[in-house]
């Protein structure tokens, strides 16, 4: 499930914006066309995608957009949110050509079933339906949880980043275990159960608004992350045999464009090293570095910068899932035997402490601070860990 983009939080007064979210595109006509199907089925969609639906606003001089649910579009064209009618749950529906991702649904349901999909070291996104529609042959609309961005809320300790890569390691290894490569698991694709910091949710596409969008989404601030972390979206995976532990697959470019043995040839490569480079370059990027590009008259400068001041001690071994050269790569096996060692290694106050970001401002830095050190003794005064772990893993199905 692809991420949902935020709203702008305007207004957006202009009379061709006004004529254009009065009549639906042609993906979301789509889904209009399927809401009697979809809901014989036990999904209801939005009111904007039902028949004969007529704008809330119609009429008004200056409708504000932002707070009006119905003006909300899509947030992908092959993505719908929707409301599982038997329990009131947020789904999405994800549309899928058999033809063009002809092992997205084998492998999306592979993980989905047991003995797999109670497996605590399992982190591929649960499967709660597969429908198939009436009048398309080469459609499944896949039925997942609604989830959220992983780093959104942001991280607010040390520990908390411990736990997504701990997560993230753990999932990608159980993938390669079961003889999957993902091939697209950069930071786009690895998403959040948000419950546990929703308590009343959000609303699917403007994710920073309450499900109304009568104000902004509460969550538990004062909370550490107790979340479960899922890698989404098989749409170019493979499940390979027991027999070739080094597959050979020509170069398929996903979200991430970075990967260094598709720069230089489009020879067939093993999917599993490039995994472990998408992992690595997860952490470098939105953890450890930014890389800053400045145009000057004649030449591009790139500036490396630290993003966090926290998880250094990433460093090493991010530095070697990330070689130019695939077979230099450490296997996620040892990925995950060298981040044990690394967790080993830190005390309960590194744990503890804030993660601080450096773009942070010197007035910033002392509120966050002083929040931090009063969130710090409440949780060691009621024993929450330095850790977060989910309580309990989530059930969809």
């Amino acid at each position: 499930m692809d991420s949902q983009p935020l709203s702008s939080g305007r207004s957006v007064p202009d009379s061709h914006v006004t004529h254009t979210l009065e009549e639906l595109s042609a993906d979301e006509i789509y889904w209009r066309d399927h809401q009697v199907w979809l809901e014989a089925q036990g999904y209801m969609l939005r009111p904007r995608y039902r028949p004969n639906w007529v704008p809330s606003w119609k009429g008004e001089p200056n409708p504000d957009f932002f707070r009006i649910e119905d003006s909300q579009t899509l947030g992908a064209r092959h993505l719908i949110d929707a409301t599982r009618i038997s329990d009131n749950q947020m789904v999405m529906l994800k549309r899928v050509s058999i033809h063009a991702h002809p092992f997205e649904v084998e492998i999306t349901k592979y993980f989905s079933t047991e003995p797999l999909s109670s497996h605590p070291r399992n982190h591929s996104v649960p499967l709660i339906d597969i429908l198939r529609t009436p009048d398309e042959d080469d459609i499944a609309i896949l039925v997942i949880p609604l989830l959220h961005t992983y780093d959104a809320p942001r991280f607010l300790t040390v520990g908390e980043s411990v736990e997504f890569f701990r997560q993230i390691f753990e999932g990608l290894q159980f993938m390669h275990q079961c003889h999957v490569a993902h091939r697209d698991c950069m930071n786009l694709n690895i998403m959040m159960d948000p419950k546990p910091l929703f308590p009343d949710m959000y609303h699917p596409i403007s994710v920073r608004m309450k499900k109304d969008l009568s104000g902004v989404a509460k969550h538990y601030t004062r909370t550490a992350r107790p979340v479960k972390y899922y890698f989404i979206d098989f749409g170019i995976s493979r499940k390979y045999s027991p027999v070739n532990p080094h597959p050979l697959e020509p170069p398929i470019r996903g979200g991430d464009k970075t990967v260094p043995e598709f720069q230089r040839s489009h020879q067939p490569r093993d999917p599993f090293p490039t995994d472990i480079y998408y992992l690595g370059n997860l952490i470098r990027e939105d953890f450890l570095e930014v890389w800053m590009l400045f145009l000057d008259v004649t030449v591009y400068v790139i500036i490396v910068m630290q993003k966090t001041i926290g998880v250094e001690f990433m460093a090493p071994l991010v530095a070697d899932m990330v070689q130019a050269d695939p077979s230099k790569r450490p296997t996620i096996d040892e990925v995950v035997q060298r981040f044990e060692d690394i967790c080993r290694s830190l005390r309960w106050w590194k744990l503890r402490s804030r993660l601080i970001e450096k773009r942070e401002l010197g007035y910033l830095i002392t509120f966050r601070s002083v929040k931090h050190y009063i969130r710090t003794v409440a949780h060691v005064l009621t024993l929450k860990s330095a850790v977060p772990t989910p309580r309990t893993w989530p059930s969809y199905l």
